[in-house]
């Protein structure tokens, strides 16, 4: 069971899933004969990548703007993204009829550029290290005054991401094991505590690149960790774990995972032939780890999250 320090609890999960249910898609979950031979698991997949923007993220950004008042909303939102996370707060500004300010690296997918300004909001370029991503927003934030909306370490923003693995949990009830890819850790810890509360006796595993394990190493050391690097094809998985999102990680999963950059694309490659689903690299990262950890996956029963399905396709890695 999580920390009952935590401020978010399972009515609250329960109020921003019926909250946001008008705004999101109750994505499906589908299953690949092909894969769980190859895998020796049965894997059901949350398609995620089908959501509203194409990810996961509009689960916690619709929620998180639904919280906030008039005086709030009055100047905008602002945020930093490399994609993901920009586009729905982007389609969610759209919606309120506010203005939206999207701080993005500049090596970000054009297919998330395009589709941030598509749904109207100004883009202010970066670098794509997180310092200089939190130093930009402070500018554009202090320059129009618009409300921050944090892509994860917000506890409002965790219980959003968490209706994502309660959808999983009501529709295939009997799983041993749930995998959710870890960035920031939003979706993670969401995902942690609907499971402590639903479904005590699953296990959760956050999945992530090795070359960007600042997860993994917080996780064990418990402390904060930075990566010194940045070379993944995971561009979503690039943000650090955050103070409200590592000691959800901490009390609710068993660990996290680290994969090769190879079995990144492995996965990949495998989910868009065998089940013809669109998906960015950060999505393949858990079946990834199903891969490459085969002694904890073996002939269990497994939910993994597709995270998101944007893809920049004039830059595929097969």
């Amino acid at each position: 069971m999580p920390d009952n320090s935590f401020p978010i609890t399972l009515s609250d999960i329960l109020s921003a899933h019926e909250e946001i249910a008008p705004v999101i898609h109750r994505t499906p979950i589908f299953t690949s004969q092909g894969i769980n031979k190859m895998v020796n698991s049965n894997v059901f997949f949350k398609c995620e990548n089908l959501q509203h923007v194409g990810a996961f993220k509009m689960r916690g950004t619709s929620y998180t703007i639904s919280t906030l008042n008039d005086e709030q909303l009055s100047n905008g939102v602002c945020t930093h993204s490399s994609g993901n996370h920009a586009q729905a707060v982007a389609k969610c500004a759209q919606m309120y009829g506010i203005p939206a300010h999207i701080v993005m690296p500049r090596n970000a997918p054009a297919v998330k550029r395009q589709a941030v300004q598509g749904y109207g909001a100004t883009i202010y370029d970066c670098s794509a290290h997180i310092e200089d991503r939190e130093k930009t927003l402070a500018i554009v934030q202090d320059q129009t005054g618009a409300h921050f909306i944090h892509p994860y370490n917000d506890y409002r923003v965790i219980t959003g991401q968490a209706t994502a693995a309660k959808e999983l949990l009501e529709e295939a009830p009997n799983l041993n094991i749930i995998v959710a890819p870890v960035g920031g850790g939003g979706l993670l810890s969401g995902t942690g505590l609907i499971t402590s509360f639903v479904s005590p006796t699953t296990k959760v595993y956050g999945a992530e690149p090795k070359m960007v394990d600042d997860a993994f190493r917080s996780f064990h050391s418990g402390k904060l960790e930075k990566n010194t690097t940045i070379d993944t094809i995971a561009d979503g998985l690039l943000t650090l774990l955050g103070d409200k999102t590592l000691p959800i990680i901490r009390s609710t999963a068993q660990d996290i995972l680290t994969v090769s950059e190879a079995s990144i694309i492995l996965a990949m490659r495998m989910i868009w032939e065998r089940m013809k689903l669109i998906v960015e690299p950060s999505a393949a990262v858990p079946l990834a780890a199903v891969i490459t950890h085969p002694q904890v996956f073996k002939e269990q029963t497994v939910g993994i999250i597709l995270s998101g399905g944007n893809v920049d396709l004039s830059k595929l890695p097969f």
